[in-house]
């Protein structure tokens, strides 16, 4: 059925593009690709225009609009059209108001909730074992394996490369302290693999990395929230999740559960040199008394 486009916003229209995108044609794939780069673009121009920017027929982006379940493309560039003349509010901002204007708290809890839930399901709806475990693979056979995560994906970053530790030797943790993160990819090659982690707001220093590392020949695994994201951009392996939120801020939730996901591949894939690794770490833990335990008590005389 086709949309009222008036209920739509551009990004109902991006998530739409990355659901049905693996199932269009490499015509309507390259004009879809375009349109969720260039939204700004797309809400000015003429269709004419946007066919040609995108390389494609015109009718091409008549079909798109309409495989993506619009009446033509009026209807699909509209929503585009909508947001520019709301340009210069703070997203942030704009979702706050949304999120105090949405009820009270048991509705609140049980929208946050059914968002989560998604999230998390996401990552096996988005990715099939066979792709994870390519990734896994990937890292297992790299000299070096270099993780790198920043603003709010940071804390998915550390966690990933702490619990691989557990696992295996090769892992760093990328980090621009005193400006060195530069000096850290270019000692990166075609043996080693860079994993990038990241979500829109997309990290400016995150896209630069992964595109400085895939010029230079390294295997990217870009854990990201959508295949048309720019660390996904010729990256070796996509794993793929959602960040939806009824929040002012992006959930991390879908992050960390592929993060988790990927170690579980690598847990099963390393064999015995993992297992052997895990049984050192685990005795050097304790050895140091990491984690805390409870006191013996004396017994009574």
């Amino acid at each position: 059925m086709p949309f009222a486009s008036r209920a739509v916003t551009p990004r109902d229209i991006t998530r739409l593009i990355d659901r049905h995108f693996d199932a269009l044609s490499p015509e309507l794939q390259r004009a879809a690709r375009w349109a969720r780069q260039h939204p700004t673009e797309l809400g000015l121009q003429s269709m004419r225009a946007s066919a040609k920017r995108a390389g494609v027929a015109p009718a091409t982006m008549t079909r798109l609009a309409q495989t993506l379940g619009f009446d033509g493309f009026e209807g699909f560039r509209q929503p585009f059209r909508r947001a520019l003349a709301r340009a210069g509010r703070d997203t942030y901002v704009e979702r706050l108001a949304l999120q105090q204007q949405g009820g009270g708290e048991g509705n609140r809890l049980a929208r946050l909730n059914a968002a989560q839930r998604s999230n998390v399901e996401s990552v096996q709806t988005a990715n099939d074992g066979a792709r994870i475990d390519a990734a896994a693979d990937a890292m297992l056979a790299a000299r070096t394996v270099l993780f790198i995560g920043l603003r709010a994906s940071l804390g998915v970053a550390h966690h990933l490369h702490y619990t691989y530790g557990m696992l295996m030797h090769n892992g760093v943790l990328a980090s621009d302290s005193g400006g060195t993160l530069v000096d850290q990819l270019v000692q990166l090659g075609p043996e080693d693999v860079l994993v990038a982690v990241g979500q829109a707001p997309y990290t400016r220093q995150t896209v630069e990395a992964v595109a400085q590392a895939r010029a230079a020949g390294v295997p990217v695994v870009a854990l990201t929230d959508s295949p048309l994201s720019p660390i996904a951009r010729g990256a070796r392996h996509v794993l793929l999740f959602q960040s939806d939120s009824p929040s002012f801020f992006q959930s991390m939730t879908g992050a960390q559960a592929m993060a988790e996901a990927l170690v579980a591949a690598v847990a099963v894939r390393g064999g015995e040199r993992v297992q052997q690794r895990l049984a050192a770490r685990q005795e050097q833990l304790r050895a140091v008394r990491a984690y805390w335990e409870r006191p013996l008590q004396k017994a009574q005389p």
